[in-house]
């Protein structure tokens, strides 16, 4: 089967679990949808080859770089010691501590291949949290924390994996060594990611100042921009899942990439989230039609493993996996306790063991363990097979599997009810104020501007009477903005709510007038156009 036929497939796939999820009342994750169709198109005959390397480069790139792109900025920083303990030090814990239980447990696993597959299992996935949590949605603290911890534990764990994958291949390897090619490796991928989107940025506005701004093109840049900075760093030998993830932090600063036009803006979400919907439903797609395979080939990996029963295999899965949950829960509990909870007023209770259990829980592998297991070589240097590979990726699939079976029982039991930890300072009550005073303040001084035409200046003291009643009503209530700011939200959240049902009137009574012609195609495609960007600005508030 052509790749083309193959990606077409796939996207159907895409198309048809999400609609199965919205029918379902997404009750079920959409990952154990995609898993299970996958799984289907491989039962009725549809089998995948493909390259494991080209399949690190399409898929994983572009999915680091909008996670970096994305991710709150404010909240990385502010958030960067327990992101950091468990981006960093929990995957190096993972390593280590994991490499040594798998040897162990399954001996005909050579250490080196057991740290490869220890580095590879240590990346989390949110995507896949936010799909079991989407009806109990977590606190947005420790969202911040997983997606930040999920950002940056995907390249050290990747790294780990390449380190992992060389010492099996040449049967050799030096801690020094490491250590200094590590600090090499993710330094030179960070220098790499600055400097192609620092150049490609500059570029870029020094093109649209001559030129305008297209917001086609600039959308066609940022998604070639992820694979340049991969490229670029691999061929400098750095990690280019580093230069991919910094190009995605450093896509959201103006003063590197320069500031998008609005319409630029809506287009590019656009595309991003149908370019993240479909990569990542691919992913779990693909899990689900290698599932079969790998279960045909049960005998042989029970075989390499040493073992004559399949299901002492199925028990190594779970072995592994409730493993790694321990280890985890345990790391968490020591990280949270020296930095979220390190204060006096902040001391342990049960709602903080909760919360907890919880970031534990949400430690879900996905599409980046996947994506990385796929990858392990077929032969050695020698030309030799690469030693228990189909068993590595049995276990790996397997403990992704496990974790988002335990992840979609035991996410809305432990997240129900569950109320913000330690909330940020709520501002956005005075940043509504206070924008809502500079309208106020600006209008009123163009009121007052004289003009040579009388109608105009009726005109505008009519239009800014109306804006100027808007702004100024939100300010009636406030005495004060720390006692008037629940009632304030309460109207903010009432006014979006009124605003969505007239703009569903305002677009079935557009439909009308142009279904009885009233209307010409492009009066009513530019106002259905208008309508689309009120209604895109109220979800995005709502969200």
């Amino acid at each position: 089967m052509s790749v083309v036929a193959i990606v077409l497939i796939f996207l159907f796939a895409v198309i048809v679990s999400v609609f199965i999820s919205r029918a379902l009342a997404e009750k079920i994750p959409l990952p154990i949808i995609q898993i299970v169709l996958g799984a289907c198109l491989s039962i009725f005959g549809f089998e995948v080859a493909f390259d494991p390397h080209l399949f690190l480069l399409l898929f994983i790139p572009p999915l680091l770089f909008l996670d970096g792109w994305r991710i709150p900025k404010e909240a990385l920083f502010q958030e960067i010691k327990p992101i950091m303990s468990l981006a960093i030090g929990l995957v190096v814990v993972t390593v280590i501590g994991m490499g040594f239980f798998i040897h162990w447990l399954i001996p005909s696993i050579s250490l080196a291949v057991a740290f490869a597959l220890a580095a590879i299992l240590s990346p989390t996935d949110p995507v896949s949290v936010s799909a079991m949590t989407v009806n109990s949605p977590l606190p947005s603290r420790m969202t911040h924390i997983l997606e930040g911890e999920s950002l940056l534990n995907d390249a050290t764990g990747l790294v780990c994996f390449s380190f992992a994958v060389a010492a099996a291949l040449t049967g050799s390897f030096s801690i020094t060594s490491a250590t200094g090619q590590f600090l090499i490796v993710s330094l030179g991928g960070v220098a790499i990611g600055l400097i192609v989107a620092g150049a490609i940025g500059r570029l870029n506005q020094f093109l649209v100042r001559r030129t305008g701004e297209d917001p086609a093109i600039q959308i066609l840049i940022s998604l070639l921009m992820p694979f340049f900075a991969y490229l670029v760093a691999e061929h400098v030998h750095v990690s280019g899942i580093l230069a991919a993830v910094v190009a995605g932090i450093a896509m959201h600063y103006e003063k590197i990439v320069g500031r998008m036009q609005a319409a630029t803006r809506m287009q590019s979400k656009a595309v991003w989230d149908t370019v993240q919907v479909s990569l990542n439903g691919m992913i779990f797609i693909l899990l689900g039609e290698q599932l079969p395979g790998m279960w045909r080939n049960l005998p042989e990996v029970t075989a390499s493993a040493g073992s004559t029963s399949p299901w002492a295999v199925l028990g190594y899965v779970v072995t592994i996996t409730i493993a790694l949950a321990v280890l985890r829960f345990s790391w968490v509990w020591i990280s949270m306790s020296l930095t979220v909870f390190r204060h006096p007023d902040k001391r342990l209770s049960r709602h903080h063991l909760r919360l907890m259990a919880v970031m534990a829980t949400a430690g879900v592998r996905g599409a980046i363990t996947l994506a990385g297991i796929l990858t392990l070589p077929l032969l050695m240097t020698d030309g030799s097979p690469f030693p228990n590979r189909e068993l590595a990726i049995f276990i790996a699939m397997g403990v992704i599997l496990c974790s988002l079976l335990i992840a979609t029982i035991a996410l809305p039991i432990l997240t129900k009810g569950l109320s913000e930890d330690l909330p940020y300072e709520d501002d956005e009550i005075r940043t509504r104020l206070a924008l809502n005073e500079a309208a106020i303040a600006h209008i009123s001084e163009l009121m007052n501007q004289p003009c040579e035409d009388l109608n105009d200046m009726s005109l505008r003291i009519e239009a800014g009477s109306h804006l100027l009643e808007i702004y100024s009503r939100r300010l009636d209530n406030e005495d004060s903005v720390q006692e008037g700011a629940l009632d304030l939200k309460r109207l903010f959240s009432m006014e979006r709510q009124l605003s969505r049902s007239a703009l569903k009137v305002e677009r079935e009574t557009l439909h009308q007038l142009r279904k009885s012609r009233h209307i010409n195609e492009h009066i009513y495609s530019r106002l259905r156009h208008e309508l689309d960007l009120k209604e895109e600005a109220l979800n995005h508030h709502l969200n």
